[in-house]
């Protein structure tokens, strides 16, 4: 059963993936970033019901309402696909931080630069790192939420949470604006790099926000939520 609900998943999600990328890249030319924002999230909602309705995979979140209306660094642990989706339809608008070779993916990545992410060069990560800060702050003077998973990386729910990079910690401080925590444990259905979905029950905390002028100390803080609270995920 498992191997053809994600047989059906995979041809639902692929067969949408073309026409929705062409929706946002036509319309990019007539809306405003917030609304193409909108018309990804019903198509990712609608990748999520599907999943869960051909492979039987749900999500129970806890803490929602610590999301705060204002801009925030939405910062969370990375296991695979499926929070890369889901935490985009948590809080529109808002701006994530991706690889920049996501943006040379035909369709997909010309869609997806639409949306105005945030680039991170990996071949020269400490020029790079400064104008993913600069360009973080100045989104969130604009009113987007900043997305960031620190650890860098696609982490196996079997080695934890991961060191974070400081860069949550600096472009909260210079922003100005709270680190929202979040952590959940999608890795153990959606696995990274598998074809296969397993049936059970994605568990998503968000954490209050979390203010200082530290950032050393604020992406402590976080990860130390993190950490915390995936530890204590049944």
């Amino acid at each position: 059963m498992a191997l053809l609900g994600s047989i059906a998943f995979k041809l639902i999600f692929y067969s949408s993936l073309i026409p929705i990328s062409i929706v946002i890249i036509v319309s990019y030319f007539f809306v405003s970033t917030k609304t193409l924002q909108t018309i990804s999230s019903y198509w990712i909602k609608f990748i999520l019901l599907s999943l869960k309705v051909l492979c039987r995979v749900s999500w129970k979140v806890e803490g929602e309402t610590n999301i705060p209306k204002s801009p925030c660094i939405i910062v969370s642990n990375h296991q695979g696909q499926w929070e890369s989706f889901f935490i985009q339809t948590l809080s529109i608008p808002s701006t994530s931080i991706i690889k920049r070779e996501l943006l040379y993916i035909p369709f997909f990545g010309w869609a997806l630069k639409c949306m105005r992410p945030i680039t991170l060069n990996r071949k020269n990560k400490f020029s790079s790192i400064k104008k993913v800060i600069e360009k973080g702050v100045a989104r969130t003077q604009e009113g987007f939420n900043i997305i960031l998973f620190p650890e860098g990386t696609r982490i196996n729910p079997e080695n934890g949470i991961q060191q974070f990079a400081n860069s949550c910690g600096v472009l909260s401080v210079k922003a100005g604006v709270p680190i929202i925590p979040i952590c959940h444990n999608s890795g153990n259905f959606w696995k990274n790099k598998h074809f296969i979905k397993y049936p059970g029950e994605i568990m998503v905390k968000i954490g209050p926000p979390i203010y200082g002028d530290d950032a050393k100390e604020l992406t402590g803080k976080a990860y130390e939520w993190i950490k915390k609270n995936y530890l204590n995920i049944d």
